[in-house]
């Protein structure tokens, strides 16, 4: 599994830039900017009634696995060591929410730090949240073919609609993967791909 998300991460990087590996591009920023996205999707205001939205916090963790991933190709660190780490979170009951707060805070904290994806306090956000392994590839698959459907359609160009139908794409996505429950992996990518292109036409 992690071998299959480093392929294609590095297809989806080649997209953005062929020379993505030279380019300096500042990983460890986009992983502290994910966190606080992802936060906002949790709830963290003491003031004012909030529900997790744990299907997009779950995204959130898949997106800073993104750039966490590019991150460890780029250094030559993606071995077995890292695939260990992953396959060693548990499908455990969700734990306190404030456990799961911190875990997100203390790899933001780390990353900015060290200006580096911090995989220790990455497996403490899956075990808090949790997340394992196969849940987080399940999801990874449909958020790269979705990067690469939103490439495909202007998204660094500036022309992508990111908002179909009164809903952000990554609620389309959510929808779509359940719907895609029980179809053989090597399937998924080419089918989901052709469901978001028919509901982003149907806009």
């Amino acid at each position: 599994m992690v071998d299959t998300m480093a392929r294609m991460q590095d297809a989806h990087n080649v997209q953005v830039h062929p020379e993505w590996r030279t380019q300096g591009y500042r990983y460890y920023r986009a992983v502290w900017v994910e966190c606080a996205e992802l936060l906002d999707h949790f709830g963290w205001k003491w003031w004012k009634r909030q529900h997790p939205d744990l299907d997009q916090v779950r995204l959130e963790v898949v997106d800073i696995w993104h750039f966490g991933l590019s991150d460890l190709m780029r250094a030559g660190a993606l071995d077995e060591a890292v695939a260990d780490r992953l396959m060693a979170v548990t499908d455990q009951p969700a734990g306190d929410g404030e456990r799961f707060r911190e875990a997100v805070e203390n790899l933001a904290g780390q990353t900015l730090s060290d200006r580096l994806f911090a995989m220790e306090p990455f497996v403490a956000v899956l075990d808090a949240l949790p997340l394992p392994l196969t849940e987080l590839f399940r999801l990874y698959v449909g958020k790269n073919v979705l990067n690469h459907f939103r490439q495909d359609h202007g998204y660094k160009a500036g022309t992508y609609r990111k908002t179909w139908q009164g809903r952000e794409d990554n609620e389309h996505l959510v929808e779509l993967l359940a719907g895609l429950d029980g179809v053989p992996a090597d399937a998924v990518p080419e089918r989901l791909y052709q469901a978001l292109a028919d509901r982003y036409a149907a806009d």
